[in-house]
């Protein structure tokens, strides 16, 4: 049977895994890369990882290779990692919007230049992880806002520039996904839920959204399936909200 070929950066934890899952049951082989080791490795088919530093070009470069050595192809590359804390203005300092910048936007930048040279140019993709903050702005957030707005602009400007090799390009922009890394994000001093996080996410949900419901990280992965398949292939440059209805468009 044929099968695709996939790389997700962050795809052992939080919506990375949820993406990496949802792409192994749906005939396609996926390497990840985090930080940390991926657990329970060997109970996954047609799955590899590989530790390392995605604010590192060499990583992606490495994800890449490995990929074409194993498969002789890349279909997909899902450029999830990412970091969310928020912090006044008076807080910020340069140590902060370094390691925002390197993890949210560098990575992009390095995922994006390795993969293109390799990708599919029948139904090659580029999918980035974004956030419903690329699109507006919230209070103590302008850090982590910034790096996201930076994204969707990535995201455009690619898919003009990578389309000439028949390379799709989008972002998804999901609101508040219930992961581990979320949930420490919003209980911090400055984030919003720093009080009573569970309360937080309650009150948004029944005040900001049309569905009276929160995005799940399913939701997020669908996503990304629908956006690598041959059923998007005229979609590209676009940065989709995954929301319950937060911020129509």
């Amino acid at each position: 049977m044929k099968y695709s070929v996939a790389i997700v950066t962050g795809g052992n934890k939080g919506i990375g895994l949820g993406i990496t899952k949802l792409l192994l049951k749906n005939n396609y082989k996926v390497i990840t890369c985090g930080r940390s080791g991926f657990q329970n490795l060997d109970k996954f088919n047609g799955l590899d990882h590989i530790q390392g530093d995605v604010t590192n070009y060499a990583t992606h470069k490495n994800l890449v290779e490995k990929a074409i050595n194993y498969y002789g192809k890349l279909d997909l590359y899902v450029n999830n990692v990412g970091i969310s804390k928020w912090r006044s203005i008076e807080e910020i300092n340069h140590d902060f919007l370094d390691q925002l910048f390197k993890t949210n936007i560098y990575s992009v930048f390095w995922g994006c230049k390795a993969s293109q040279k390799y990708l599919q140019k029948t139904n090659g993709s580029i999918i980035n992880i974004s956030s419903i903050a690329g699109k507006r702005g919230s209070y103590n957030n302008s850090g982590y806002v910034s790096t996201k707005f930076a994204m969707n602009g990535i995201t455009q400007s690619l898919s003009k520039e990578l389309g000439t090799k028949k390379i799709r390009v989008n972002a998804i922009c999901p609101v508040l996904v219930r992961t581990d890394g979320l949930l420490k994000a919003l209980s911090e001093k400055s984030a919003p839920g720093n009080k009573n996080v569970d309360s937080f996410l309650e009150t948004f949900k029944e005040t900001q959204t049309a569905l009276n419901r929160l995005p799940s990280i399913n939701d997020v992965a669908q996503m990304v399936l629908f956006l690598a398949s041959k059923n998007a292939s005229a979609i590209t440059g676009q940065c989709i909200n995954v929301d319950c209805g937060v911020f129509p468009q």
